[in-house]
């Protein structure tokens, strides 16, 4: 069998390209739906460390089979076109064989599409499954931002469906020929396959781009007529604000934690401080003192949001709210927040370094405090630090007027 293609026939490398693409894509549906599955029993906080550890395995084996068809899917379409293109053997069936050009466009468009968009979704999001080598985790140009991984994610999801129906179009077309035509189209791109003539009268490429264009725009816009580019979040109760001798004016408050060796970020967007502090610390050294008050579901951390909320991890549903009450005390020389930490229900004290500077009536603090998940009953069923480390970084920073 000849490595080249001719007009009348496919080449060994064609076919193999062919063949383990489309072996690859079965591979990667199967990872797919079935990650998915053990994602939905994780976020649901009903996972063990065995299931979590499974999802972990099978969405870093789909991201990077997801690459390796990238890559493939680009050689292939560079060489077909070194290459020459085997003429339909129907080509004077006119709607038929346009059919069968659009749904060619579509598949390799798709190809490319489908795992390109699902790279940039890892790379905009922080958290779960990493790819492999020799696959990098990030892109250029494309930042860690929630709202590109939503609608990447979004893309991504999308693209494959109409991958899928190119695909099952593609196949029972290839059928079609093969059993009630009782042509040769199937048989070419089998192994050993040999030559066929070709209709006259072939398709050109310029209505079936342009069909699929639409194809492709058709789902795009579907979509976000029904608002899966604009997802809302779940609607929540915001902090009261509070009463306060220093008012924050801008700050953040962030979390750290290390899931399957790589740090993960995550940020409170609702959370209220009421402060009293002094320059002058009392006659027991104490400046004032400090009490947060954070609303967990205001948390974001990367692909990973909906399991922190789950039962095992934050139990947002029945705590909705964090807090951390402590005196501002001078302790060798340093600033000290000492005093509570509350989650759960579960309350151990804390000390936590501070750094603050003031400047008239303006205060930038800053400050970081390491804890132990267990402490407070998090993730309980993750007992494996190789899959979730123990230790949770916390770090605020805050500027505030007097």
């Amino acid at each position: 069998m000849p490595l080249t293609n001719t007009r009348q026939s496919y080449g060994a490398i064609t076919k193999t390209f062919h063949w383990i693409s489309a072996l690859m894509i079965l591979t990667l549906f199967a990872l797919g739906i079935i990650g998915s599955n053990l994602a939905d029993q994780i976020k649901a906080g009903t996972a063990g460390q065995d299931i979590i550890d499974w999802a972990v395995l099978l969405f870093s084996v789909h991201k990077t089979l997801g690459l390796t068809l990238f890559a493939v899917a680009l050689a292939r379409i560079g060489w077909a076109i070194a290459q020459p293109k085997p003429g339909l053997l129907n080509g004077d069936h006119v709607v038929e064989a346009r059919l069968a050009v659009t749904v060619h466009w579509l598949l390799y468009g798709s190809l490319v599409a489908v795992p390109l968009s699902g790279w940039v979704h890892h790379a905009a999001t922080t958290g779960f499954a990493p790819i492999w080598w020799p696959f990098g985790q990030t892109l250029p140009f494309v930042p860690r931002d929630p709202h590109v991984a939503e609608i990447s994610g979004a893309v991504h999801y999308i693209l494959q469906w109409v991958l899928a129906g190119s695909i099952a179009l593609h196949a029972a077309g290839a059928i079609k020929h093969h059993v009630i035509d009782k042509d040769a189209t199937l048989r070419r791109m089998l192994p050993g396959g040999g030559t066929a003539e070709t209709t006259t009268a072939q398709p050109g490429h310029a209505l079936p781009l342009v069909a699929a264009l639409m194809v492709w725009g058709a789902a795009m816009g579907a979509s976000a007529g029904l608002g899966w580019f604009s997802k809302e979040a779940p609607s929540q109760t915001a902090l009261a604000e509070v009463q306060s001798d220093w008012t924050v004016q801008e700050g953040t408050l962030a979390i750290a934690i290390t899931q399957g060796g790589a740090e993960v970020t995550g940020s409170f967007a609702d959370w209220t401080a009421e402060i009293t502090y002094d320059e002058m610390p009392d006659t027991n050294g104490t400046h004032g003192a400090v009490s947060v008050t954070v609303a967990i579901p205001s948390l974001t951390l990367g692909s990973v949001t909906g399991q922190a909320m789950a039962a095992d991890f934050f139990n947002a549903e029945a705590h909705p709210t964090a807090t951390f009450k402590a005196d501002l005390i001078t302790r060798d020389s340093s600033l000290i927040a000492d005093g509570t930490l509350r989650i759960k229900e579960t309350e151990i004290p804390v000390s936590m370094p501070v750094t603050l500077s003031i400047e008239g009536d303006i205060a930038t603090a800053s400050g970081a405090l390491s804890v132990d998940r267990r402490d407070f009953g998090i993730g309980m069923s993750v007992g494996d630090e190789a899959s979730l480390a123990f230790a949770v970084e916390i770090t605020f920073a805050l500027t505030a007027q007097r």
